[in-house]
């Protein structure tokens, strides 16, 4: 059986989701298990993954389909609890390796937005199994999510 790793798509530019999302759908097509969790995502912009199911697994906890910065902080601290259930979520499909890849969309961003901490994330992908692949993405990375990581990519606009 062959380790898994961690890739970190990050940066300003635009196509850290496009090229996650690239992976799963090739992961999908040599018959391998995928499962995607999204993060700070309005629903608008998820719309379109649901017609990849069943091959591409979507989970989205998040309710609001308003961006997260505009809510009312009751409106905040019910989103805070669907994203902290989105991350529990992940850690199962990543300590069971349901998943051959698990893509945390925009998980950097919640750490960002200080819904979790680093070290939650960094708990979540030291229980994951042996085999699995995960991808992680958002503007900023941590220096212990980058030291953890098998691959970092910054994704930046050049022009």
């Amino acid at each position: 059986m062959e380790k898994g790793s961690i890739q970190v798509y990050y940066g300003n530019g635009q196509g850290k989701s496009a090229a996650a999302l690239g992976n799963a759908i090739r992961y999908a097509s040599q018959g391998r298990t995928t499962t995607i969790i999204q993060f700070l995502k309005s629903e608008t912009n998820s719309d379109y993954l649901s017609k990849l199911e069943p091959e591409i697994k979507l989970f989205r906890f998040e309710r609001s389909k308003e961006n997260f910065q505009s809510l009312t902080e009751e409106q905040k601290q019910e989103e805070v609890m669907n994203i902290q259930n989105g991350l529990n979520y992940a850690k199962k499909v990543l300590g069971t390796g349901e998943s051959d890849l698990v893509v945390l969309d925009e998980v950097l961003g919640v750490v960002d937005e200080g819904i979790v901490s680093e070290q939650d994330i960094l708990c979540a992908l030291e229980g994951r199994s042996y085999s699995a692949n995960v991808i992680l993405t958002g503007q900023n990375i941590t220096q212990g999510i980058f030291e953890i990581a098998d691959s970092v990519l910054n994704i930046k606009p050049e022009k």
